[in-house]
């Protein structure tokens, strides 16, 4: 038969797309036998057949436009459930967390899985942040690859760009804190943070309401920044300030309509986001304690107090550096919440926002196997915390591996902490996301699988009893992985950005 070899090759493939990556292992084994070898020894032709094959794919990377294409599918779709549970009923949960005027109020409902759909869009070779949704609806986010990144205006249904900004490239070698580009959107207003440390104030839309990326401000900040350092966290006050925070441990505040800045150094490495109240404090999280700021004269930032945490003997696997690996979040009765590094068991700790003392603390997750780098997130009177321990980057989640399980919903009443559930959902990287609307928490999910299949999901998860009700396959492969996180738009969508692209979850309408 002519095209016997060739089509050996093609059913290794298939098996390898239905079982999982074992198939191909197992095809690889087998050229330690001569006679296999000496079969599928190619001709050059052959040769040159793959070959351009190969070049042809890598170049649609480079030439087919981000979005125009669904991410590549990986191996071990048949060993791996499209979707698991039941569809669930919407029971929203009542919410009084301090929320910035503009920002999104965080009500939206998402899916509940009735016949869910999945869509998704590749992006090649650049990664995404966790997208914010305009007042049309649109995705705007910051999508990167090593050395620069644009800010887009996305499409919500097709999940193609409409409109693209560059951003500056990266000056050196610096790691992956300083290689993202810190952003956030106020109404129609995006403020992202760029390599040569200035703050771009960025209009989304255009007086008709089209797609618009206009530059409205440029705050330079290289003066209070020295090129060494970077931004890692950007959030504004509501009283025309922007808050940005430093890796190196600078905090300061930025006037938006006279640009002028000025910080106050910490020496201590920040490794997240800042929280900011609309009374005007801020909130920062370094490697070391929890502060926080007020604006003093002149906007000058001053330390109002200081609340130092266990951090530990040494860096968990799953956490940025050898300290709390969460930013702050800000919770009704005064409060503000954080994770410490303590051994052999992490907590969550509660403090007073007037003096920063500690009301309540609380272990979560096992000894020696809890960490976390995903932001927590306010739910009633306490928060959720997703367990990131054993995730080192993406090569701890291939061949059918995960990190280790764990959410935990931690409450807080009269002073005291508890944990009120634990999911043993495996949650590696990805941060997650509550929509009160409905009352469940949406993770992005990875289960071990003997297959060798890396199958990932977006998971509902009922906020009330830690109880999973369904989840969908979003994609097989290293490229569903996600470091970023859920985002719930207005429609009811979930997206997810991946390393791929972006994937989109929504009911069937």
């Amino acid at each position: 038969m002519r095209f016997r070899r060739p089509l050996a090759l093609l059913g290794v493939l298939l098996l390898c797309l239905a079982l999982g990556p074992w198939v191909l292992v197992a095809a690889l084994g087998s050229l330690f036998a001569p006679r296999v070898r000496e079969w599928l020894r190619p001709t050059r032709r052959v040769v040159g057949i793959v070959t351009v094959v190969l070049v042809g794919i890598a170049g649609l990377v480079v030439v087919i436009p981000d979005g125009w294409l669904p991410i590549p599918p990986g191996p071990g779709a048949l060993v791996t459930p499209a979707y698991v549970g039941r569809p669930a009923s919407a029971r929203p949960i009542r919410m009084a967390v301090p929320v910035l005027p503009g920002l999104a109020d965080g009500g939206e409902a998402g899916p509940l899985g009735e016949s869910p759909e999945v869509d998704s869009a590749w992006y090649g070779l650049t990664r995404c942040a966790t997208p914010a949704f305009d007042s049309h609806g649109r995705l705007v986010t910051v999508c990167r690859d090593r050395r620069a990144g644009a800010l887009e205006v996305i499409d919500p249904d097709s999940m193609r760009p409409l409109v693209t900004k560059e951003l500056p490239e990266l000056a050196g070698e610096l790691d992956d804190a300083c290689a993202d580009a810190p952003f956030h959107l106020d109404d129609d207003r995006a403020a992202v943070a760029t390599a040569d440390r200035h703050v771009l104030l960025v209009e989304t839309a255009d007086a008709g309401g089209d797609a618009d990326l206009t530059t409205r401000a440029d705050l330079d900040l290289s003066e209070q920044v020295p090129a060494d350092d970077c931004l890692v966290g950007l959030a504004p006050d509501g009283r025309g300030r922007i808050w940005f925070a430093t890796r190196a441990g600078r905090v300061g505040a930025a006037d938006v309509v006279t640009g002028n800045a000025a910080v106050i150094e910490l020496d201590e490495q920040v490794d997240t986001s800042l929280a900011v109240h609309p009374d005007g404090d801020a909130y920062v999280v370094t490697n070391q304690a929890l502060y926080r700021l007020g604006a003093g004269p002149g906007g000058k930032p001053t330390v109002t107090w200081r609340a130092a945490y266990d951090r530990g003997s040494e860096r968990k696997s799953g956490q940025p550096s050898q300290g709390s690996g969460t930013s702050p979040v800000l919770l009704a009765g005064g409060l503000v919440a954080i994770t410490d590094n303590a051994n052999p068991r992490m907590h969550v700790l509660l403090h007073d926002r007037a003096n920063g003392s500690t009301v309540c603390s609380v272990e979560v997750f096992e000894d020696d196997r809890g960490a976390t780098a995903s932001s927590l997130v306010p739910v009633g009177d306490g928060v959720i915390v997703e367990n990131n321990h054993g995730h080192n980057g993406p090569l701890s989640t291939v061949l059918g591996r995960t990190t280790d399980a764990g959410l935990a919903r931690v409450d807080v009443a009269g002073g005291t902490c508890r944990v009120a559930w634990t999911s043993t959902e495996a949650a590696p990287s990805a941060d997650p996301a509550l929509s009160p609307a409905n009352g469940l928490l949406y993770a992005h999910t990875k289960q071990h699988s003997w297959w060798g299949a890396d199958a990932w999901y977006l998971t509902a998860i009922d906020a009330r009893t830690g109880r999973r009700v369904f989840g969908v396959r979003t994609g097989l492969g290293p490229l569903a992985a996600s470091d970023a996180g859920v985002a719930i738009a207005p429609d009811g969508s979930a997206y997810v950005a991946t390393v791929g692209g972006i994937v989109r979850v929504h009911d069937r309408r």
